[in-house]
């Protein structure tokens, strides 16, 4: 993956975790994350949850970091539930250039839905990708995964010192 710009004074998302931003309505926050409005949403409680310390993407982000922000994403979506009552909610995060991440930063969108909101689909239509050569790929991401402890495992295999 290309390097991307680190935490300190060039980062928004930081300055916004510090404090240091007014400019941006902050809904909830915890001790490890906060969750605020985007400059421009995409619809009504449109809120991007961030972890404080400075993590470039989902795929870079370390346990027990990781679980604390599924419990935030699901405590500030709940949250936008109970308030708006949305037909419904995406979810979504975007890592690297190619997935239209503009802020390195990692940060998950929480955009509640209705059904004429005019946010659009959000799966491509027409045609599948072209140059999908799948023979394998299930067999190669079962052996990747190998790489990868389970969540739990970890914090479960340091608990009895291994």
């Amino acid at each position: 993956m290309v390097p991307q710009p680190s935490a300190g004074e060039d980062c928004a998302f930081c300055a916004i975790a510090r404090g240091e931003d007014e400019s941006v309505e902050v809904v909830c926050a915890g001790d490890d994350w906060v969750a605020f409005f985007p400059l421009n949403p995409a619809t009504p409680g449109h809120t991007l949850v961030i972890p404080r310390q400075h993590v470039a993407d989902l795929w870079q982000v370390e346990p027990p970091l990781d679980g604390v922000l599924m419990g935030a994403v699901i405590r500030v979506g709940r949250a936008i539930e109970a308030a708006l009552k949305p037909e419904g909610m995406n979810l979504i995060t975007s890592a690297g250039k190619t997935a239209e991440q503009t802020v390195f930063h990692l940060h998950l969108h929480l955009v509640p839905r209705w059904s004429k909101d005019g946010f659009g689909k959000i799966w491509p239509t027409g045609d599948r990708y072209e140059d999908a050569n799948l023979d394998g790929v299930a067999e190669r991401i079962r052996a990747a995964c190998g790489l990868f402890p389970q969540v739990g495992e970890r914090e479960s295999a340091v608990a009895e010192g291994k």
